[in-house]
């Protein structure tokens, strides 16, 4: 696929769009507090908890019932015109690009607080072209509103395709923010069992080409291994498994802490004795971690668990 010269990615998509960011402004990020803007007691803490925390993020998608998303939409309006901190960032997470709420979510948010907003979250990311789209309907926006400064984009990556592009993704605009794994749909993509939302089951591992045995030594000698703690920078590096999850955004200033903090420890998997493997929709198929028996060190089971006794 082409791609556009350097020249050309940092201009305006549209004529009276402010100028895209070349270096990000940098603030730190620690805490993202998301509130439901429909219920009228969140909006009258907003502000307090906007001192609180270092963002503030107004949340429109799944977590607003549908006949609530106009009032959630309006709340979010109302609490972004009254901002009045500069030292916390507003955000707000809009519906995904095929819900009958994206657009009336992006037209209203940018006509009315457009000046207000710093980033748009937007949720089932899965290629170049959902940024595209966005990258430049928020272009037309902000010239026709007159919006001074960008608005940003964070990717929330929830289908194993989105994973796949997660590279395309990162370089589709200057606008990109950063991303982040939204590990329960991810593994309603792709059919896996987890055991709390917000987080991955604690039993999957990283399928991965070991080193090979000498420097010069072809990929055929490689060696299969599993790494039995899922690691936060797996899509970064498009890791074998698709299995493995992280609960944490792909910010590169993120403190080592924050990294790992989402992930049982290798110890933890150890003492777990094995994979725990996940159900199917169909009884007979077990979709449990691959594991090679030479290279894990947990213990193998001698059958599948899902599967029925014969």
């Amino acid at each position: 696929m082409s791609s556009k010269p350097p020249r050309k990615f940092f201009e305006p998509l549209a004529i009276g769009a402010p100028m895209p960011y070349r270096d990000l402004p940098v603030r730190l990020e620690r805490m993202i507090h998301f509130f439901p803007p429909h219920i009228e007691k969140m909006r009258a803490k907003a502000a307090e908890i906007g001192r609180q925390v270092d963002v503030l993020l107004g949340n429109l998608e799944d977590a607003i019932p549908a006949e609530a998303k106009d009032a959630a939409r309006a709340g979010f309006i109302e609490v972004a015109r009254a901002w009045d901190n500069p030292a916390t960032g507003l955000w707000t997470r809009v519906n995904c690009l095929n819900s009958p709420w994206f657009l009336d979510d992006l037209t209203e948010i940018v006509a009315a607080a457009g000046d207000k907003v710093d980033v748009v979250m937007l949720p089932k990311v899965e290629g170049p072209w959902d940024i595209h789209y966005l990258d430049q309907l928020l272009a037309q926006l902000e010239a026709k509103h007159q919006v001074r400064r960008p608005i940003l984009i964070h990717a929330i990556l929830e289908t194993a395709l989105g994973v796949d592009n997660v590279a395309a993704i990162a370089q589709a605009s200057p606008r990109m923010h950063g991303m982040s794994l939204g590990p329960a749909d991810l593994a309603a993509s792709r059919g896996m069992k987890t055991t709390r939302v917000g987080g991955g089951h604690p039993f999957y591992g990283v399928l991965e080409d070991a080193a090979p045995t000498a420097p010069t030594a072809p990929c055929s000698s490689r060696t299969p291994g599993i790494t039995p703690s899922p690691r936060w920078s797996m899509p970064a590096n498009r890791r074998g498994s698709r299995r493995s999850m992280a609960r944490s955004a792909t910010f590169p200033t993120m403190p080592p802490a924050r990294r790992s903090s989402a992930t049982p420890s290798c110890s933890a998997v150890s003492a777990a004795g094995a994979f725990t493997p996940s159900r199917s929709r169909s009884p007979r198929r077990c979709s449990a971690p691959i594991r090679p028996k030479s290279a894990s060190p947990l213990k193998s089971s001698p059958r599948c668990p899902t599967a029925p006794a014969r």
